[in-house]
């Protein structure tokens, strides 16, 4: 196990297979969430299976965040080369989650500076994320760290109908 970074009492590592089912139980953990996953023992295997096709691509890193030995919160890294902005390469921010008994604490400010640091470290020159529109919080949490609602998301479900 490599862990990237260490910053303050947080660690970060790429995650592992054995890792999943923390993860999965974070993105679970609300109420958007709660109906978007399914969490099980064992968990279904269709995590494995995608963690797996994930592995294998270049640039899309699941980071798993790590207090005194437990994972603590997650978030998934995906590097993404382009052609516009004359050939910028970004890193998508996606799936941050933080265990609810470690919410409140800064945690998640310093989750996103490390990925504001790995971002850097791979040469890009921009980073995006995207939030539901029903998570307010959230909002108000990125904009205080600089991000701004520069663009409107869209998503077409392709599971749906």
């Amino acid at each position: 196990m490599t862990v990237w970074l260490l910053m303050s009492d947080l660690s970060y590592r790429k995650a592992q297979v054995e890792d999943l089912e923390a993860v999965v139980t974070m993105l679970a953990d609300d109420q958007l969430g709660s109906v978007r996953e399914k969490v099980g023992h064992p968990l279904p295997l269709i995590y494995r299976e995608a963690f797996e096709r994930m592995s294998k691509q270049h640039g899309n890193d699941l980071i798993v965040v790590e207090q005194d030995g437990g994972i603590i919160g997650c978030m998934q890294l995906t590097i993404i080369h382009g052609i516009s902005r004359k050939g910028m390469s970004r890193c998508q921010i996606e799936g941050v989650r933080i265990a609810k008994s470690a919410r409140g604490g800064g945690i998640g400010e310093k989750m996103m500076k490390y990925a504001i640091t790995y971002a850097k470290s791979k040469g890009c020159g921009l980073v995006q994320l995207t939030t539901d529109t029903r998570r307010e919080d959230a909002h108000r949490f990125y904009e205080r760290l600089g991000f701004i609602a520069s663009h409107v998301g869209m998503k077409l479900d392709l599971l749906d109908g």
